[in-house]
């Protein structure tokens, strides 16, 4: 390895080059922009750092980053001295930079199979784990409801204080799929890093967790496995029921959760049925389930639903009528994904369709999401209505009468029909006055244009609907 001063200050910019990439601006420009290379004389890298606070921020948050770009750069037995101004003083690392030993990230989204032990490098003293959390799940954003107090108040309380703290450790949390076990389970972790951010945090999926068992059993390295999971404070484990009938994941599992809780670390455990329920899990593990909180999710009631509606359509930016949120709160069945999924609908009919939000959208909308048990809507009922709120006698609505009373009556129920019926047009104009097809189709036209341009008579027309629709 060559000392020429040249040659050592190109390595290192190009290693600044690097940790560029692997670091946000703010943290490149505040630990790392501030280092100036000193000296290199082919096994000792001198690097001059503001002060020792500043040497001990960089061993302890960066330095498992740094080590084997120097490893690949000025070699593999370079040792790294950190040089203070005015006294000189040199801090060394404490070993070589042996390249052999510096395993792969193991925090990334994308390599979270990987599953090495990051603290078998030398001198490490502690790193940041990733906590792969959504940071939009948060309490602020969480709809409380009758149906899911206990759990949040019980999150709240695991926030605040994790760990040897709180009673409730493991907290463990259930119910059926989408009702917000995996929202709630992310709100924990992220208001955990908000009040204590010196605590490390995990969020990981059990097929996740298994994939990486899977992966340290061909390599051999399930010690290591454990070891990684073991420095967690707060491991957050969702879907915990997959451990079913996985008998060398449940052994691992023990290990770790036997680990966290005789250290004071907190876990939430997160799964779709109680404990009791769950099949082909040692029973070790299970007993070990039930000593903190087992608390349930319920399917929300009316008046969560409503707030769940207004909260996802105030997230769209959508105003949607109150008979429309009332709609959609009595017949979606109650999971919040479906809740979700119609109101995004509404608001691409809007955006995209030039479509109006009202009963009749929903309703059509809510055929992909959920079944509704409504009675079927037929023409007889729709005339009955048009006739009862208009005071217009079904005789002479059907009859030759053509006055603009009736007129509109007639062409107001022809929409109707259009609308909340599957009968064809050429069905629909015989059954109200005889009509054809072509009759009924500019009848609908004649309705929709009256709607866009008085709204005294659309708000008369959505009247009607909501007596139309109704059970």
């Amino acid at each position: 390895m060559t000392t020429n001063t040249a040659t050592y200050n190109d390595a290192w910019q190009n290693c600044l080059s690097r940790i560029k990439a692997q670091t946000s601006a703010e943290e490149f420009a505040k630990w790392f922009l501030p280092i100036i290379p000193l000296e290199f004389n082919g096994t000792t890298l001198r690097l001059r750092v503001p002060n020792k606070n500043f040497a001990e921020q960089i061993e302890t948050n960066y330095i498992c980053m740094l080590k084997p770009l120097i490893a690949e750069l000025f070699g593999q037995q370079t040792r790294l001295y950190y040089a203070i101004p005015k006294s000189d003083t040199q801090i060394p690392l404490g070993s070589e930079v042996n390249a052999t030993t510096v395993p792969q990230s193991f925090g990334g989204q994308n390599d979270s199979a990987n599953i090495r032990n990051p603290f078998v490098i030398p001198g490490v003293k502690k790193i940041r784990i990733e906590p792969q959390l959504n940071k939009y799940y948060t309490f602020a954003n969480f709809i409380e409801g009758e149906c899911n107090r206990l759990v949040r108040s019980a999150g709240m309380s695991v926030a605040v204080t994790p760990g040897s703290n709180t009673p409730f450790n493991p907290l463990y949390i259930y119910g059926d799929s989408g009702l917000g076990k995996t929202h709630i389970a992310q709100a924990i972790g992220n208001e955990i890093l908000q009040r204590h951010p010196e605590l490390q945090v995990l969020y990981v999926a059990m097929n996740k967790f298994q994939a990486q068992y899977q992966t340290a059993a061909i390599n051999k390295e399930i010690p290591d496995f454990i070891h990684y999971y073991q420095a967690v404070d707060v491991l957050i484990l969702d879907d915990i029921q997959e451990l079913s009938g996985k008998p060398g994941t449940q052994t691992a599992f023990f290990n770790i959760f036997n680990h966290l809780q005789m250290s004071g670390k907190q876990l939430v455990l997160i799964s779709d049925k109680p404990p009791v329920e769950l099949k082909d899990i040692e029973e070790r593990l299970l007993t070990r389930f039930k000593w903190g909180l087992s608390a349930e999710i319920l399917q929300p009631d009316f008046q969560t639903k409503v707030k769940i509606i207004k909260a996802k359509a105030a997230r769209f930016n959508a105003e949607i009528p109150e008979d429309v949120v009332v709609y959609l709160a009595e017949n979606i069945s109650a999971n919040i994904r479906e809740i979700e999924g119609a109101i995004s609908s509404l608001v691409a009919n809007t955006t995209f369709m030039g479509k109006r939000i009202t009963i009749a959208l929903a309703k059509e909308i809510l055929k992909a999401y959920v079944s509704l048990y409504q009675k079927e809507i037929t023409i007889d009922h729709i005339i009955d209505v048009v006739c009862e709120n208009m005071a217009i006698d079904r005789a002479r609505l059907n009859s030759s009468d053509r006055t603009r009373e009736v007129a509109i009556a007639r062409q107001l129920a022809m929409y109707l029909a259009k609308q909340y019926t599957k009968s064809p047009l050429a069905a629909i104009g015989v059954a109200i006055g005889g009509r054809n097809h072509a009759t009924v189709l500019h009848s609908c036209k004649t309705i929709a244009n009256l709607m866009d341009t008085d709204k005294a008579f659309r708000a008369q027309v959505e009247e009607m609907e909501k007596l139309v629709s109704a059970e």
